[in-house]
């Protein structure tokens, strides 16, 4: 296990590059995020440990960060400020372009991983935005009328795009749609609704509302997402049959889930970051060619049994909220890496600790 320590800064969210293996991105905020300035590492991995490459200072918190999927030196930040900054890594120390429309914070930033040549923000003004980089405004404003916590581009398509918010709801939108149908929105789920009840069957019991805060794509299967937040249990949806509930139930995190990734490389495995300071590992049980269980099983969030999938490992060397975790794209498929208000980030081999 690898570490580099951010002094004076606690870490909210960490990216590979795209382009390079041993380069990975971290934006962090002093002072937990509250109050202060922001900054942005660019880190090295390097036989002799972690290295910072660079870095650049903001004058307010980051809370999130994205590569360029078109230029291997450029990078997003999410401002506290309502910014949202494109750096050049091989420039200056200063941003090549800022842009200020959101009227509250930023807590998501995302690039289209299939177009490449625009990309998402998410904010506390219920708003999602997209833009193009060499735009001086934004492109398209979609409302949301909550805090969006985590906004997406599908890996497969280059004009859908999905978000969760505060109000316990994930959103798809398609680009394709005329704006006036409903500002491109195509579905709104309720994370926290139970099921329909079937015919003659008993009505499953719901679980209480509660925040949204992360979600991720399959980088395999195009209809599949996964979310998790204040509840403190990752669900996985298949869109076709948005009314039927979560095909997979994953509990198991004592505290908030902050972010959760899909594995670039296997299928059925994701992994997930949690205010209960632990990273765990996780298959939806896809892989085992078991068929999801009925959601009629589902009947209370302490006694909950959902699908074939399962804890698989965790990480818990962190001593703080772990609220950033990323996989490498590159090389085997266990390598990843952690951040979190411990002013950490950790690059280890998930393969160590998965049963």
């Amino acid at each position: 296990m690898l570490e580099y320590r951010t002094q004076g800064y606690n870490g909210y969210s960490v990216k590979y590059s795209p382009f390079f293996d041993s380069r990975i991105a971290v934006a962090a905020s002093a002072n937990f995020g509250l109050v202060g300035n922001g900054r942005i590492y660019i880190l090295g991995l390097t036989p002799n440990g972690i290295v910072a490459e660079k870095w650049f200072d903001t004058q307010d918190s980051l809370f999130d960060t994205t590569w360029s999927e078109s230029h291997e030196n450029q990078l997003l930040t999410a401002g506290g400020d309502g910014s949202v900054k494109l750096f050049d890594i091989s420039l200056s120390d200063y941003p090549v372009q800022s842009w200020q429309e959101h009227a509250r914070e930023v807590f998501s930033v995302h690039w289209n991983l299939v177009g490449k040549d625009t990309f998402l923000s998410s904010s506390w003004d219920g708003t999602i935005k997209i833009w193009n980089p060499n735009a001086n405004a934004s492109l398209t404003t979609l409302p949301t009328h909550s805090c969006t916590y985590s906004a997406e581009f599908s890996p497969h398509s280059p004009s859908i795009l999905s978000s969760v918010s505060s109000d316990s709801h994930m959103r798809v939108f398609d680009l394709r749609t005329p704006a006036s149908a409903s500002n491109h929105l195509t579905m709104s789920i309720p994370i926290h609704t139970p099921p329909k009840a079937r015919m003659g069957a008993a009505a499953p019991v719901g679980i209480p509302p509660s925040e949204a805060l992360t979600h991720d794509w399959n980088k395999y299967r195009d209809t599949i997402l996964a979310t998790a937040g204040v509840d403190r249990m990752v669900r996985v949806w298949d869109i076709r049959n948005p009314s039927g509930g979560p095909i997979a139930v994953l509990p198991g995190h004592e505290y908030a889930i902050r972010r959760l990734t899909w594995s670039p490389h296997l299928s059925d495995t994701l992994l997930s970051a949690s205010y209960d300071m632990t990273c765990r590992v996780w298959t939806d049980g896809s892989a085992m060619g078991v068929p999801p269980a009925n959601p009629q099983n589902m009947m209370d969030a302490s006694n909950m049994s959902l699908g074939e999938g399962r804890e698989m490992g965790r990480m818990g060397r962190h001593t703080e909220f772990v609220t950033g975790v990323d996989w490498c794209l590159f090389g085997a498929e266990g390598w990843c890496a952690s951040t979190g208000w411990d002013e950490r980030v950790l690059v280890w081999d998930a393969r160590a600790i998965m049963q």
